[in-house]
């Protein structure tokens, strides 16, 4: 049964685009590119590919399905008007766009936006949902599929800052992780139909993380984290499978590599999961501790970047710290990898790449976005190019 999973996994993928980027940082959530060679590096502004102007304003990251590319945005006086659009990656025209009202509350921090949460895909259909709690479902032409505005069904999930938590999407069940002070949970939907398989209880605290999905005996499993630790869950079912109760924090995701939990807990703590016992911890390092960006895991090193704009890169055995690169911050994007490469975004504008080969690493690209652009989102990899989100604008980078 296992080799089966594994089997179908594997046809899945090929019949996906192989550079596809469909979800909040990418494949598997995390945050590395399969793309090692031929993305950009020495920047200058030639490396402009073209860039557009965005309706309203959002800060999710744009998700790229073969030659389309999708990101969401809200306008309005009280952002209540919800945008999805579809561009086209060559020249970044619109080749449709969708408008939605919000159904739930629109209320969040001035930094933030109604579409905050990234949207994701099976490659059939383009999943997003908003800050108001609404999701809509389309298909890769524009056409509604299903529309559902959860607050009408459970009504007391929202908080004064807004929400932020990102979908995921694998074996036909999208998951949704909505949580609050006053009220919440995890809910696995019918990805065709929008209707509930499932609804977990989760922690009441307000919590702005997304769910990491790592590979597991009998299918995919799924990790929630909170201010609690994190609970891993059968994706298909909702079964809980293990917890970890040392806590954890309630911006910067995990990320899963080789098997392995890394979790922004008491700094960054990594877990072995072993079937449904608890996992063990293999290391912990309050010097690796990120800020709002989540963690990157990429050539058998963990990058982090802490409050004061600093770069670490960690030993993944051991957790020791192996060097720190000071970059210009500050940081809301999560950084980004490809081959050797390091793409950090900071809240000013300002693209810079990091060569990790480099024996303390080594800044050789930097670009200005634009002055007075906010970022905050994570930036996306796919066909040779990297694009990036502000809250007005969308820009595709190339070599």
């Amino acid at each position: 049964m296992k080799r089966i999973f594994f089997t179908l996994s594997t046809v899945l993928a090929l019949q996906l685009g192989a550079a596809d980027w469909l979800q909040f940082r990418g494949p598997n959530g995390s945050g590395v590119s399969i793309e090692r060679d031929g993305l950009p590096t020495s920047l200058t502004e030639k490396n402009i590919a073209w860039k557009i102007a965005l309706p309203g304003r959002g800060l999710s990251c744009p998700i790229i399905v073969g030659d389309r590319v999708f990101v969401t945005g809200s306008s309005g006086p009280q952002q209540e008007r919800l945008h999805v659009l579809c561009l086209n990656a060559a020249d970044g025209t619109v080749r449709w766009e969708r408008q939605f009202w919000a159904t739930g509350r629109t209320m969040c921090h001035p930094k933030t936006s109604v579409a905050a949460s990234s949207p994701a895909s099976d490659g059939r259909r383009v999943y997003a949902i908003f800050s108001s709690n609404d999701i809509v479902c389309l298909d890769l032409d524009g056409n509604l599929v299903w529309l559902r505005g959860i607050t009408r069904d459970y009504p007391n999930v929202s908080n004064s800052l807004g929400m932020a938590a990102s979908l995921v999407t694998m074996g036909g069940v999208l998951v949704a992780q909505v949580e609050s002070d006053s009220e919440s949970y995890a809910i696995g939907m019918d990805a065709g139909t929008g209707v509930n398989r499932w609804r977990l209880e989760r922690p009441k605290n307000s919590n702005w993380t997304s769910p990491v999905t790592m590979a597991g005996p009998s299918g995919p499993i799924l990790a929630l984290q909170s201010s609690k630790g994190i609970q891993a869950i059968e994706m298909v079912s909702g079964r809980s499978l293990w917890t970890y109760t040392d806590g954890a924090s309630t911006i910067p995701s995990s990320c899963a590599a080789d098997g392995v939990l890394y979790v922004p807990s008491h700094g960054m703590t990594a877990l072995q999961p072993s079937g449904e016992g608890a996992p063990s911890q293999l290391w912990r390092s309050n010097q690796l501790s990120p800020g709002t960006g989540s963690p990157l895991v990429s050539g058998g090193r963990i990058y982090t970047i802490n409050n004061a704009g600093v770069l670490n890169c960690g030993d993944i055995k051991d957790g020791k710290r192996l060097w720190q690169l000071r970059l210009k911050g500050p940081f809301s994007a999560s950084p980004i990898a490809a081959g050797n490469y390091i793409y950090c975004v900071s809240e000013e504008g300002l693209l810079q790449v990091v060569d990790t080969q480099a024996p303390e690493g080594n800044i050789v690209g930097k670009l200005e976005l634009g002055a007075g652009e906010v970022i905050l989102g994570t930036p996306a990899i796919s066909g040779g190019a990297v694009y990036v989100r502000s809250n007005g604008k969308l820009w595709k980078l190339t070599r």
